[in-house]
């Protein structure tokens, strides 16, 4: 098969023909029709995850049809059109038994722990567990763009923020994951601060629902302005790009009791990042992170698709083919255009 493989961390990637996989005795092989570029599909390339061994094929938000099935496979067929969480979980460990595969203590990644979907075809194991099965209406590309930054938002949004109607939801950084926390928690009917460096995002995220912005290349104090906006703070803050002064002021722009959520990676030299403890405590702040979703999630997700309430199609930017993937994929660090990048032809 046809891959993006790259052989040292930080160098450039190249377009190979390797083996095909084969299945697991749990698992299947997906015929890969379209699969996202993500940031964390850089900082994997940067050598920013000890999980990555070399040569590396990465790649983690993807959606196709099954081509072949392991022995012990029973829920699944050949042709079955499906998509993965970016987090499988092994289905046996306490976690997981417990509902929560997102946090496996086996937990395993495409793309990261295994060679992953920037090809033609990907491995996925404990198939019964992870696979998500996809409605005949949704096509590969928007299936794909759901993998890791919009469930991750939904799960963020949902479930670990407990997001309200009527709440002020502070949005830091209007990435993948910031616009699709964006649309979420303005479809749950929160009231949504996006905070981001430029304008033309800023704009994009203001059509997807957000009902106040907050440019921090023009204004410096950021939480200022997100008190001022919300008259008191936000309830809800979710660092959404991930670094020291997002994850810092997410926090620090909350209102007594809010809750925080870290979305965005905090990898290599920003792992350890500062936070205001001295608020946290006399605040009584949360302080939660969100890890993906579980397979059995997304059927909450799939009804609010296809109810209309949310359009995740809205945040493609381009559909570029495979050729083009290792270009974009060191490109991803200068945080260039708005919407995602999805891979659509092999």
């Amino acid at each position: 098969m046809k891959a993006v493989v790259f052989e040292q961390f930080g160098q450039a990637p190249s377009i190979r023909t390797v083996a095909d996989p084969v299945p697991a005795s749990t698992g299947v092989v997906i015929k890969v029709e379209a699969t996202g570029l993500c940031r964390s599909d850089w900082h994997g390339w940067m050598g920013h995850d000890p999980d990555i061994q070399l040569p590396h094929v990465p790649g983690h938000e993807l959606a196709g049809t099954v081509q072949a099935l392991g022995s012990h496979v029973t829920q699944w067929k050949i042709g079955d059109r499906v998509t993965v969480p970016f987090v499988g979980g092994c289905g046996h460990c306490f976690e997981c038994n417990s509902g929560n595969h997102q946090v496996c203590e086996h937990q395993f990644q495409p793309g990261f722990t295994a060679w992953g979907s920037f090809a033609e075809y990907v491995a996925v194991d404990f198939a019964d567990t992870n696979l998500v099965s996809l409605p005949d209406t949704l096509d590969f590309a928007t299936a794909a763009s759901l993998g890791c930054r919009f469930v991750t938002s939904f799960r963020a949004v949902v479930d670990q923020a407990r997001v309200k109607p009527g709440e002020w939801v502070a949005v830091h950084g209007c990435g993948g994951v910031g616009l699709s926390a964006i649309m979420i928690a303005t479809a749950m009917g929160a009231n949504v601060i996006a905070v981001d460096l430029t304008e033309e995002k800023l704009a994009f995220a203001r059509e997807l629902g957000a009902v106040a912005t907050v440019n921090g290349s023009q204004q410096r104090d950021i939480v200022g302005a997100v008190k001022e906006i919300t008259k008191g703070g936000a309830h809800v803050s979710i660092d959404a790009l991930g670094h020291p002064s997002t994850c810092f002021n997410s926090i620090a722009n909350l209102r007594r009791r809010g809750r925080h959520v870290q979305v965005g990676l905090m990898l290599g030299d920003h792992a350890r990042a500062p936070i205001p403890m001295d608020k946290v405590i006399a605040y009584e702040l949360e302080i939660l992170g969100s890890h993906g979703m579980q397979a059995f999630r997304y059927k909450a997700l799939m009804d609010m698709l296809e109810q209309g309430k949310l359009a995740p199609q809205k945040l493609i930017g381009k559909r570029i083919a495979l050729d083009e993937a290792p270009a974009a994929l060191m490109a991803m660090d200068r945080f260039e255009g708005t919407g995602i990048s999805v891979v659509t032809k092999f």
